[in-house]
This record gives C-alpha cells, sequence and structure tokens, in this order.
C-alpha cells in the first residue's frame, strides 16, 4: 500500500479543491497530482523565445510600451 500524509488546509481550499474534481469520487491526491502535473512545463523555452523575453523586458525597462488606458483611449473604449 502507498504511504499517506495528512496535511491541514482551510475550508475554502477544500471547496476550490472539490470544484477541481473531474468526477465526485476523483481523491484529493489525484486532484493534487494532475494540479502539480499542470504547474511543471517540461519543454523548455527555445532561444529565440529567450531573446525575445529579454527583448520585451529591456522594452518595458526603457518606457517603451503602451498602458492599458491608452489602448483603451485609442480603441474608443
Amino acid at each position: 500500500m502507498a504511504q499517506a500524509t495528512t496535511i491541514k488546509i482551510d475550508i475554502q481550499l477544500k471547496n476550490r479543491l472539490d470544484a477541481l474534481k473531474r468526477y465526485p469520487r476523483e481523491t484529493y491526491g489525484e486532484v493534487i497530482r494532475r494540479l502539480t502535473e499542470m504547474a511543471i512545463d517540461t519543454e523548455p523555452l527555445s532561444e529565440e523565445t529567450l531573446g525575445r523575453i529579454e527583448e520585451a523586458v529591456a522594452d518595458f525597462r526603457a518606457g517603451r510600451y503602451i498602458s492599458e488606458e491608452e489602448i483603451d483611449k485609442d480603441l474608443g473604449i
């Protein structure tokens, strides 16, 4: 038999886990396993993507960006 442990979580988190169940009898362990597998991206970013991220960060730090308010104004929203 697999080893198990007990953890304390607040009722709001338990309710969120309940809402994430795919079927009523899915265990919390299965829900948590699925969530942790989704959270870890095993495919590394390409050199091109990393370069574009660095460029975007440099643009932001240099003030080369358009705010959401400016976009809304340009779109007439």
